[in-house]
């Protein structure tokens, strides 16, 4: 079985894209078997950071990945240097990058992740797109922090909670309502004050009005697929996937 999911698209020459599973590589004991990337998920640190190792050998990377401190915000790092394996993580929840050989990453266990690459093949992204992100504009944010024209770009939309099962309240409805009507589109009610939610459709929705019209991916959901990925609306406490971009040196 492989470590990680590639998208099913075809990207600029020397630009990749993965999201990692949460097995086939890794040594993290039970509930954050095995190939947990969260440091923050309350798995042994040391463990961690061996999984992590072993990602970055497994892909050859050409550097270490910059790991975010995500907080469910909207602000946007651009990196402009390969990782230093002291440095503090950066608080954020999306990161740019124009320079080859720099290795961006989000973390995931049911929000979205979601890649944005340059058509022609000099800049990439990826942000970390959970509800309240989306609310928030944190695509819109990580399209603005790119130099790169939004219809000059391609987006993948990573393994998420998908449409299929995801239900949130009422105030997760009204939120996404208040920022755009739209919105409705991708509720469907379940029961009184409840409502499955499609991420996928509202990130789609989002890119689209602020001119990104080349979206793929949107297929996976986190939540049943259990075999293949962490979810935290699942299982509570659990591992995290990573959704990495990067460019050849």
């Amino acid at each position: 079985m492989s470590a990680w999911i590639e998208p099913a698209l075809t990207l600029p020459q020397g630009v990749h894209v993965v999201t990692t599973v949460r097995h086939g590589l890794g040594e993290s004991a039970s509930p954050f078997n095995e190939f947990n990337l969260g440091l923050r998920s309350g798995d042994e640190a040391a463990v961690v950071q061996r999984n992590r190792q072993a990602l970055a050998d497994a892909l050859h990377l050409p550097s270490l990945p910059h790991w975010l401190n995500q907080v469910h915000g909207t602000d946007v790092h651009r990196f402009s240097a390969v990782a230093d394996v002291d440095a503090a993580e950066q608080v954020a929840d999306a990161a740019v990058t124009s320079v080859r050989g720099v290795v961006l990453s989000v973390l995931t266990a049911d929000c979205l992740p979601v890649a944005l690459v340059a058509k022609n093949g000099q800049e990439v992204a990826v942000a970390h797109a959970g509800w309240r992100g989306l609310v928030a504009g944190v695509l819109e944010r990580s399209v603005e922090a790119m130099a790169t024209a939004p219809d000059a770009l391609v987006a993948w939309l990573g393994p998420a909670a998908g449409p299929c099962i995801y239900e949130v309240g009422e105030e997760v409805r009204d939120a996404f309502l208040v920022a755009d009507a739209a919105a409705s589109a991708c509720f469907r009610e379940t029961r009184p004050g409840h409502w499955r939610i499609d991420l996928y459709g509202i990130a789609k929705q989002r890119l689209n009005a602020i001119g990104v019209s080349e979206i793929y991916g949107g297929d996976r959901c986190t939540i049943s697929e259990s075999e293949a990925f962490f979810s935290h609306r699942r299982d509570a406490r659990t591992g995290r996937m990573a959704t990495l971009v990067w460019m050849d040196p």
